[in-house]
């Protein structure tokens, strides 16, 4: 159902319609020197050398009102700012719920959507491999789906 694409140190994360998902960064651990970071990360994912997690990006909230220069009434920004908050509410229920770290900022790729970050601890090291990495998340992934939140 999922498809992950290796996209220098992060994945991208593909559901089974070919959208954009996520993304997941692994816990590449302490790199020093920091200016070799890529040609370590590269080197680390030829290996297959294990990680013990990572982190996903998800989409929180699309606003649907910036970014934009078309003319909106105040009927339309009510209805988006009351959908937005029904979207915040529910993710605040399951995040607290269920005990989660995250951080939330404006996506970088659309200015008009929050994303969402939060660790993921795997029960044992996962060598980087797009099949194990994609074994090991996609319990999540299908949790989120599950959940409406993807």
């Amino acid at each position: 159902m999922w498809k992950l694409d290796l996209d220098e140190d992060y994945f991208r994360v593909f559901d089974k319609n070919h959208q954009i998902a996520g993304y997941f960064v692994p816990d590449y651990g302490n790199i020093v020197p920091e200016e070799k970071a890529m040609e370590v990360i590269e080197q680390m994912h030829k290996k297959h050398e294990s990680v013990p997690g990572g982190y996903l990006t998800v989409p929180m909230v699309k606003f649907g009102v910036f970014g934009s220069d078309e003319e909106m009434d105040v009927l339309y920004l009510h209805s988006q700012i009351d959908s937005v908050l029904q979207r915040v509410d529910a993710w605040k229920d399951f995040l607290l719920e269920n005990q989660m770290q995250h951080g939330i900022r404006v996506a970088h790729t659309d200015q008009d959507m929050l994303s969402l970050t939060f660790p993921i601890k795997f029960k044992e090291s996962i060598p980087l491999e797009k099949s194990r990495i994609l074994d090991a998340i996609s319990p999540t992934l299908d949790l989120l789906q599950q959940k409406g939140f993807l």
